[in-house]
């Protein structure tokens, strides 16, 4: 993904985004090729599936796919600068006990429409098996 974007080569972050970053739908920033932002989003909602850490930021960025500007391209390489940190990173699941019993949690939190113009919420959560998080 990151050579399909030609972001290969980028510098590395240990953050998804910045603190306290805001993204509006109804700004004056210049627009830019939704096709292009698209696919950017696909395939970061593809790494999701394996790289779970990523499920809130790319879940939020996905919101502007209709009109997409410039600051969300960059939220959007900011993502890609992550995964280029955490291209090692995995989970690991423990060996799984002789009893046949498997510890289920599920976490969630919401902020209740959040997002002050369309009164959208956004909804974080994680789900764990034997203490390992999961899809």
């Amino acid at each position: 993904m990151l050579k399909k974007f030609n972001m290969f080569k980028c510098n590395s972050t240990v953050t998804l985004a910045k603190t306290g970053l805001v993204l509006e739908k109804k700004r004056i920033e210049e627009f830019m090729n939704p096709t292009y932002f698209k696919k950017i989003i696909g395939s970061l909602r593809y790494l999701c599936n394996t790289m779970l850490d990523l499920g809130f930021s790319v879940g939020f960025i996905s919101r502007f796919m209709e009109a997409p500007r410039v600051p969300h391209l960059l939220a959007a390489k900011k993502i890609m600068h992550y995964v280029k940190r955490t291209l090692d990173y995995g989970i690991l699941f423990p060996k799984v006990s002789d009893n046949l019993e498997v510890e289920m949690l599920g976490y969630s939190n919401s902020d209740w429409c959040g997002d002050k113009f369309d009164s959208k919420s956004v909804v974080g959560y994680v789900f764990m098996c034997e203490r390992t998080p999961t899809s």
